[in-house]
């Protein structure tokens, strides 16, 4: 089994509040210095998940602290995406526990996980924009999960301030000449930047993406890639990423997890690992 201890956990029970402490670095002189402590924004304890009375996979444990970048990967059918629906509350887990942003998900009621949503950013691999309406109208509706309502639906029905974080997200990806043009008229890479600006529209605290490249070319999937990630940092926020692509789970992830055999059998800091140890999880 790969497995590595990227982060040191504890508890801060006087606010009630899960903290993972970075490990200590070595100053200028050689001595140790400690990193922030650092909140959790998910936490993962012995989740399992089946279909039809299938397993699919069982005892997943992970946590990710806030501004960490994280790549699942595993070979088709180990549940990797099963895993972000799960997290997500789109689908019920058959045991285990998962806390997001303090939300317990399989306990939750529907309005708590539309709360807990409505801080998250989904990038998937399908663009999913409404090909009719402009970019700008596109991205506005990020901002559903927290002003739900017709008016987030088109840019010419929103408020002026939901209009204006609209444009800076187009700002941010470099297509706000482009805010007007209709969705369907954009190229794969111009498309999947409109999908990052509507995901970091809502400044969220987690965002996910699910195989973010796998219907670009590879040099526009290197731009979108360099770009998301350019914009993750800044923004601080969390990332899970799925990725087919070894070497962008080398280049990009903080840690990598990887499924195979029913469970989680890789957890290890980025650095540490090759890419030929990453390919030993497609055997």
């Amino acid at each position: 089994m790969l497995a590595t201890r990227s982060l040191i956990t504890s508890s801060v029970t006087d606010l009630g509040v899960e903290t993972l402490v970075a490990p200590a670095r070595p100053d200028k002189t050689g001595a140790g210095t400690s990193a922030p402590v650092l909140p959790v924004d998910l936490r993962v304890t012995d989740l399992a998940k089946s279909f039809s009375g299938t397993p699919i996979f069982k005892d997943v444990s992970f946590g990710l602290s806030r501004g960490e970048a994280v790549a699942i990967v595993g070979a088709n059918g180990t549940g990797k995406s099963t895993l972000l629906r799960c997290l997500m509350g789109l689908i019920p887990a058959d045991a285990g526990v998962i806390d997001v942003l303090g939300t317990d998900v399989r306990n939750a009621s529907g309005a708590q996980l539309r709360s807990m949503r409505a801080k998250m950013g989904l990038v998937s691999q399908k663009h999913n924009l409404v090909p009719r309406l402009s970019v700008l109208s596109n991205v506005v509706q990020g901002l559903l999960g927290q002003k739900p309502g017709v008016r987030h639906w088109s840019q010419s029905l929103a408020p002026a301030p939901s209009r204006d974080a609209a444009m800076t997200a187009l700002e941010k990806v470099g297509l706000a000449h482009l805010a007007s043009r209709r969705a369907d008229r954009l190229s794969g890479g111009q498309s999947q930047r409109v999908a990052i600006a509507r995901a970091l529209v809502g400044d969220p605290k987690i965002l996910i993406a699910d195989e973010p490249t796998a219907s670009l070319d590879p040099a526009a999937g290197e731009d979108v890639m360099d770009l998301f990630f350019k914009l993750a940092r800044q923004e601080g926020v969390t990332v899970i990423f799925i990725s087919h692509n070894i070497n962008h789970a080398l280049q990009y992830g903080d840690r990598v997890l990887g499924l195979a055999d029913g469970g989680m059998p890789l957890d290890a800091r980025a650095e540490s690992l090759s890419a030929e140890k990453l390919r030993g999880l497609y055997d």
